[in-house]
């Protein structure tokens, strides 16, 4: 962690965070103090910009699912998986087969596992395990291995085993190619099934520890995990049709502060009616709101947390037990602390494994009908819970087959806000007031790493941008133009 000191411009001293530790891609965060060392201001900076909704512009449709895995190497198989939903409606496939739709699925709770114990143990646990101040030598994953051997070989293993479900279903373990528009490109063999068969049980039994470790870390330390970043907040997620937890398919929720539905079930083909993005100045992440509510009050957050407490229940015995058990603890305050996004997550983790082992015993993954196709459309919308929270894809496709328009709405992004006003908390509970240490800087970095962002994904936009869309036709000749004024961006259609 590199600390920079500037003087601001008002008077007060500028800290900056940079860069962000034990996250994926680059970021930081600056505070603004005065001469007591009083917190003005604090943000979270995302200082790395990707251009993904312009790179696919041109290319053919079937190509989209593979290349926009580049935005990350961390959650690859939710772009894939998301972007493959949204070419589904491209190609006419309203109704994937069993097999494929089995397969997919498969390969999404495979993901959610392997990214779930890769942030859990490889990022998180070194600040729960040894304390958000201790030294910064220890804490990290060497730390981890030479304190706690077993949790760190866990860690790897669970994280090897949701790599290896990738593999065999998408064909590679980072960025593959198994999901294609109207299905999947191969089944699931029956060696590869009793490959993953013989270690499944034993991969539910450590998901049930980690589970319990998290409860155990919260008994612990009780009042500052309780009160550590806390603050109220609307909520959104994907739940199934009877309102179960569905990580893969559903209609969106959405909750108010105090629990209220605002929407229920709905059909997210239309989200932009729903939700928009407001750009700022000072980052490369977009803003998400609720349109019933503005900008101003409409921000929410997605994840696990969001997950776990929204849904009716969790369709797996072992992860809707530890559901009930999560929401009644400390008589339901635990399920609104920052801090309780580990252990929804590790929920989270245990449900996944459960679905690999029921899936495995089905033996559509075993089918021979892959791919279906319908009557072509020009727009597609594909939804998925990432391990991250809700993530969108949005694509308008021409008669030459070619990517016209794309729109990304990725889960860290949704999580923008609440991450900031976490950042805000923290500082202002620990920071304001007090000499600044390394240790204390850490508790910042603490609260950002309970959302688990994907930076890489995040990143698209800087300053208040007009966005104007040109329709070409095949002799670039133009057909159309949409122009949209500076400061929202979802929503052009």
């Amino acid at each position: 962690m590199n600390l920079e000191t500037a003087v601001h411009p008002e008077g007060l001293r500028r800290i900056a965070i940079d860069p962000l530790s034990r996250v994926e891609g680059h970021g930081k965060v600056t505070l603004l103090l005065d001469e007591e060392d009083h917190v003005h201001q604090a943000r979270l900076h995302i200082v790395e910009f990707r251009g993904f909704e312009k790179f696919i512009q041109g290319r053919p449709y079937w190509e989209v699912p593979v290349m926009v895995q580049r935005l990350c190497g961390i959650c690859p198989v939710s772009h894939h998986l998301a972007a493959s939903k949204a070419l589904d409606q491209i190609v006419g496939a309203h109704q994937l087969t069993p097999t494929a739709d089995k397969l997919r699925r498969l390969m999404h709770h495979g993901q959610i596992l392997q990214s779930h114990a890769l942030h859990f143990f490889h990022l998180s646990s070194p600040d729960l395990m040894f304390g958000f101040d201790s030294e910064i030598e220890r804490r990290n994953i060497v730390g981890i291995a030479a304190a706690y051997p077993e949790v760190a070989r866990r860690g790897v293993l669970l994280r090897k085993y949701g790599q290896e479900v990738i593999r065999h279903t998408a064909g590679r373990r980072i960025h593959g190619t198994g999901s294609v528009p109207g299905g999947v490109n191969k089944n699931l063999s029956l060696a590869e099934r009793d490959e993953l068969l013989k270690d499944i049980y034993q991969i539910i039994g450590w998901s049930r520890d980690a589970v319990h470790m998290t409860r155990t870390l919260f008994e612990q330390n009780l009042e500052q995990y309780n009160s550590f970043g806390r603050f109220p907040s609307h909520t959104l997620s994907l739940v199934r049709a009877d309102g179960a937890m569905d990580l893969y398919h559903g209609g969106l929720r959405a909750r108010d502060l105090n629990g209220k539905t605002i929407f229920d079930h709905l059909d997210y083909n239309h989200y932009w009616d729903h939700i928009f993005e407001e750009v700022k100045p000072w980052t490369y992440m977009k803003f998400p709101f609720l349109r019933s509510l503005g900008a101003e009050d409409g921000w929410y957050r997605v994840g696990p947390l969001s997950r776990v407490t929204q849904c009716d229940f969790i369709p797996t015995p072992f992860a809707d037990h530890e559901r009930r058990d999560f929401l009644a603890f400390d008589a339901g305050r635990a399920a609104g602390s920052t801090l309780a996004y580990h252990w929804a997550r590790m929920i989270e983790m245990l449900h996944a494994a459960e679905m690999i082992k029921e899936l495995l015993h089905d033996p559509d993954l075993q089918g021979e009908d892959l791919v279906v196709k319908g009557a072509r459309q020009e727009r597609g919308v594909g939804m998925i819970e990432a391990p991250r929270g809700t993530l969108i894809h949005d694509y308008h496709v021409d008669e030459n087959d070619q990517v016209v328009r794309a729109n990304l709405i990725v889960s860290t992004t949704h999580n923008n806000q609440a991450m900031n006003v976490a950042v805000r908390e923290v500082a202002r509970q620990y920071l304001d007031g007090h000499k600044l240490t390394e240790g204390l800087l850490n508790h910042i970095e603490v609260a950002i790493r309970a959302f688990d962002p994907c930076l890489s994904c995040a990143t698209h936009a800087l300053g208040q941008m007009p966005l104007q869309v040109e329709l070409l036709d095949a002799e670039g000749q133009e057909l159309d133009r949409m122009t949209r004024a500076a400061g929202c961006g979802a929503g052009v259609s």
